[in-house]
């Protein structure tokens, strides 16, 4: 969902007219320019919709950017060989189109992520929120640091830039995580939060690849349930199979209808029971109730949401991390707290 009020292909001039050595620093450029037409960098050209740059190629542009641009070239297939899920970008475009707006539980759930992070270390950093959503937790992070730049490779981004509104030190950025246009080391820290397992490719490759960009990275995956109780894995293969199902569904009140309807039956007396388990140490034993215990009937729907209508749901062990990442990084640290596992890791 675009936000109203611009012109076709409009660059608001005011914004970033002022920012073209960050602009310059940032895709390691000889040369920016903020014209009419959107931004030049060196021999590149990117247009500009409501102060966010877009760097996707024009064959995968969200339909709504294609409405306003003009594209000569056929979009992209749902899934095509570089490795690109056009459903995947739909649904999360429609996802914070729908849950954009900044709760209370956010500040927490920020504060439970960054448990790894020195925050007052961060306050003459750049910072990048990787998949950035509707921009929650960039909303936090951008009052630790110099800089922040936001990137998205769905309509997302549009609403990022509305939650951050009151943020000067922001960069809005559509594009895609895999192929993303800066140069080496454009940003001291990176976080991605719940993005990477999405990809239609192997999360922890993805991470390591990120290395390059900056030389610490905060990350959070999906785990594979591997600190639970073995039937824990029974209840997400059934899961599985309905999401796949659910997934192919794209008319916006049939999914509020059913993520309503997951909402209360599914969600709501899972909690209620674990409520009911904990003066028995029994709560962890209950599915979904730790980490929906203090979350809101908004914050439980986004969530449903986000776990039924989304096709790809990659999931890694503790274990898993530590291998896999141990010849990318000097360090790794996995969190034991919820949400899990997201963890630091540093070049």
């Amino acid at each position: 969902m675009l936000p109203s009020g611009s012109h076709k292909g409009s660059v608001s001039r005011s914004y970033y007219s002022d920012r073209c050595d960050s602009l310059r620093d940032i895709f390691g450029a000889r040369e920016v320019r903020v014209t009419e037409s959107g931004i030049w960098v060196d021999d590149r050209t990117f247009p500009v919709i409501d102060d966010v740059i877009i760097c996707l190629e024009p064959s995968r542009w969200p339909e709504s950017v294609r409405a306003r641009l003009g594209s000569p070239i056929s979009p992209a297939s749902a899934s095509d060989a570089a490795g690109f899920a056009e459903d995947i970008q739909f649904t999360f475009g429609e996802e914070w189109g729908t849950f954009n707006a900044m709760l209370d539980e956010h500040e927490e759930t920020f504060t439970s992520y960054f448990d790894l992070v020195d925050l007052p270390s961060l306050r003459e950093q750049r910072l990048c929120d990787l998949g950035c959503g509707m921009g929650r937790w960039s909303y936090f992070a951008s009052e630790h640091c110099r800089e922040i730049v936001l990137v998205d490779f769905s309509d997302a981004i549009f609403v990022a830039r509305r939650t951050l509104s009151q943020r000067s030190n922001a960069i809005f950025v559509m594009a895609d995580v895999r192929q993303l246009p800066f140069r080496n080391d454009f940003s001291d820290f990176i976080f991605s939060l719940g993005v990477l397992h999405h990809l239609p490719c192997p999360p922890l490759p993805e991470v390591a690849r990120l290395r390059d960009y900056a030389p610490k990275l905060l990350i959070y995956l999906y785990y594979a349930l591997d600190n639970r109780p073995s039937y824990f894995k029974s209840v997400l293969g059934a899961v599985s199979k309905v999401r796949a199902r659910l997934s192919s569904i794209r008319n916006r009140t049939t999914r509020s209808a059913i993520v309503t309807f997951i909402a209360l039956f599914v969600y709501i007396p899972l909690v209620a029971l674990g409520t009911l388990a904990r003066p028995f140490g029994l709560a962890r034993f209950v599915p979904l109730y730790e980490g929906y215990k203090d979350q809101g009937w908004t914050a439980i729907r986004q969530d449903a949401y986000d776990r039924f209508f989304t096709r790809i749901e990659h999931r890694v062990s503790r274990k898993e991390i530590l291998e896999v990442l141990s010849g990318a990084f000097r360090r790794i640290q996995v969190s034991d707290r919820l949400p899990y596992w997201h963890f630091l890791c540093e070049r």
